[in-house]
């Protein structure tokens, strides 16, 4: 049985939310290394404006090995950020940090989801930050294992993951069911 979010969310809650598939469209066996191959899925700028309803708190919780790879740096990661950002407060949503991890996964003890570091770091950022109020969204077993080891709830986005609380097609879906 799917969870009345409705009744679970109040206003102390936060979201987490993974990028690559989530907010933006994936790049099989790439990277997004630049603004121009940023594209955001449907429906994701006016979901973004749902969650600031809802949600104490939104984090963006991300990988970016590209970065440890050599791919891309920092500063490319930032600038896409920065401009994500824009257009998602121009739509009258937010992101209130950004938590990146660009380490390579074959790095000794590195702080990658699955690792709930990244979880830790937003409480260090924003210490009433209650982890048993939290979601973690995502679209891979990493995001979920990431939720399960830092002690949220997941929402899978994709096909039914049964080691999901819940799962939709979309990120628009999803917060369709929280306006409602």
């Amino acid at each position: 049985m799917r969870p009345d979010w409705n009744h679970i969310i109040d206003a102390d809650w936060t979201l987490f939310l993974d990028r690559d598939g989530v907010i933006n469209r994936r790049i099989i066996g790439g990277y997004v290394t630049c603004w121009e191959e940023f594209e955001f899925l449907p429906g994701v700028l006016e979901a973004m404006k749902v969650f600031a309803q809802k949600f104490k708190y939104i984090f963006l919780i991300t990988n970016q090995q590209g970065v440890g790879k050599g791919l891309m740096t920092m500063e490319q990661v930032d600038a896409i950020h920065d401009r994500m950002c824009l257009e998602i407060e121009a739509s009258d949503g937010r992101i209130d940090g950004i938590l990146v991890c660009p380490q390579l996964a074959t790095e000794p003890d590195n702080y990658r989801k699955p690792s709930p570091e990244m979880a830790y770091m937003a409480q260090e950022l924003c210490p009433d930050i209650d982890l048993s109020k939290c979601i973690m969204v995502g679209d891979g077993q990493t995001d979920m294992d990431f939720g399960h080891n830092a002690g949220t709830r997941t929402v899978f986005i994709g096909n039914d993951n049964s080691d999901a609380d819940d799962f939709y097609p979309s990120l628009f879906e999803f917060a369709k069911v929280l306006k409602s």
